[in-house]
Order: structure tokens, then sequence, then C-alpha cells
């Protein structure tokens, strides 16, 4: 038996599973199918076409577009913790998450509040996406991949397999991060008050690539088609259609013309 408050208002063939709990004041659209033991807050708005898995929980005034899919056991709207000696999280008020049309959300992923998806995003099972971060259309965030709060990712951009992107970091369109790679933003690792004036991630420019395990050090910028080769330690920043390699990163030789993202035929 599921539990639909009276204020709710549910569309026309929308299924709701065994167990389920709409609070007062959800929206859901026509044509959805809601699994089982799932939890959908108060004032909370899905679209029409939408599958949510069962155990999903879709926190209180969360936008969820039409025709989205969010798997079992994923948080949608989730309030972020703050430890008491934390540099970047503040208690704050906060907007609610925006899932944009046609995203494909995978299982155990968090979505916090304060965070938007564009369109035709792909987030992967267990990733998470922090408040005050915005993705852009048909962005891929892979399995296992955390992007901090207070980030900026671009359009068409691929982060795979259990990239980190630290906090207070830019990634434009079209920026591509190969697995396992890293960014930080703290050149003082967490000691002296110094450190507050300082917090920087990184700054990719429009097409830029970081290589398998790829490190990279606060502050730094990828400009314009810059890549950064596998296992490489990135301590200063990069070119524009340059590539770097090593440990410690060195200028290894320009990007082949015909890798360069004006010349790939995308709009």
């Amino acid at each position: 038996m599921n539990h639909v408050h009276e204020s709710a208002r549910i569309g026309s063939e929308t299924t709701i599973g065994m167990g389920s709990i709409i609070e007062a004041g959800v929206t859901i659209g026509d044509r959805c199918a809601i699994g089982h033991h799932t939890v959908i807050m108060s004032g909370a708005h899905i679209g029409d076409g939408c599958e949510i898995g069962s155990h999903v929980v879709i926190h209180a005034g969360s936008r969820i577009g039409s025709a989205v899919r969010i798997d079992e056991h994923t948080s949608v709207g989730k309030q972020p913790m703050r430890a008491p000696n934390s540099a970047v999280t503040r208690e704050r008020e906060l907007p609610p998450a925006v899932i944009g049309d046609r995203c494909l959300i995978g299982a155990n992923a968090v979505i916090y509040t304060g965070c938007t998806l564009g369109e035709k995003v792909l987030v992967a099972d267990l990733a998470s996406v922090r408040e005050d971060v915005s993705v852009g259309a048909f962005t891929i965030v892979g399995r296992g991949v955390a992007i901090e709060n207070h980030c900026t990712v671009g359009a068409y951009c691929k982060l795979e397999t259990n990239v980190y992107i630290t906090a207070y970091s830019t990634l434009e369109d079209r920026v591509f991060v190969a697995p396992g790679t890293l960014t930080s933003n703290d050149n003082f690792m967490g000691r002296t008050e110094e450190r507050f004036k300082h917090f920087k991630g990184v700054t990719i420019r429009r097409g830029g690539r970081l290589g398998v395990g790829a490190v990279i050090l606060p502050g730094r910028t990828i400009e314009k088609d810059g890549v950064v080769a596998a296992g490489a330690l990135l301590t200063h920043d990069v070119e524009a259609g340059q590539i770097e390699a090593g440990h410690p990163a060195r200028p290894f030789r320009d990007v082949p013309e015909d890798q360069l993202l004006d010349n790939q035929g995308w709009d």
C-alpha cells in the first residue's frame, strides 16, 4: 500500500508502486511510473513520461523535467552536510535541484539541492553532483564521478569513471576528462588561515582534454584544445592547442590539426 497526500496531483496513466510516499503539494505528470518504496517530498514536481525507480528519494521542491529516468536508490535534492571545519560549505538557503528533460540518472547517485542539470545529461551509477553546480546539456557524468560544489560544467562534456572535479572549477563545452583524473583547489593543503583567500579550482577551456590519471594542481588553466597527457602532473597553465606530458608536465608538441575541435564538424 502506498500513501498519497490528498493535495498531490497525479497525472493520467501514472502508476505508483507499493509502499511509496507522495507528500503534500507534489505534482506528477502523465504516463509516469513510480517504483516501490519511493519517497517524493512536499512541493516536488515531476514532468510527463518519467520513470522513477524503487527506493528513490526526491527531496522537497525538486524540479524534474519530462521523460527523465532515475534509477533505484538515488537521491535528488539532498541537502549538503557541513562539517564544523569545512572551508567551502556554508549553511544557507539553497534553490531546489532542477533536472532537465530527458536526463538519465543511474542507481545510487546523489544530486544535491542547488544543482541544475541541462537537457539529456547522463549521470551514471554512484556519481555525486554537489550544490551550486550546473551541468550543460548532453554532458556525460560517468560512474563514480564526483563534482564538488561551486562548479560549472559545460555542454557536450564527458567526465569518465572516477573523475574528481574539485570545488570552484570551470569546464567549458566539449571538455573530455579520462578515467581517474584528479583536480585540486588548495595549495596550502589545509594549513594556515591564508589558504581561505586562495581557494581556486581548475579551468578547462572549450575542447580541453585530460588523459587517464592526470593530476591538475590548484588554479591551473588549460586553454582551448589544450591536452594534458595520461599520468601527467600539471603545475602550470597549458597554452591553446598544446600537449603537455610528464611528471611534472612539460610542453610535448602541438595538438595535430585534424584533432582540433573546430575541425570536427560539430555544431
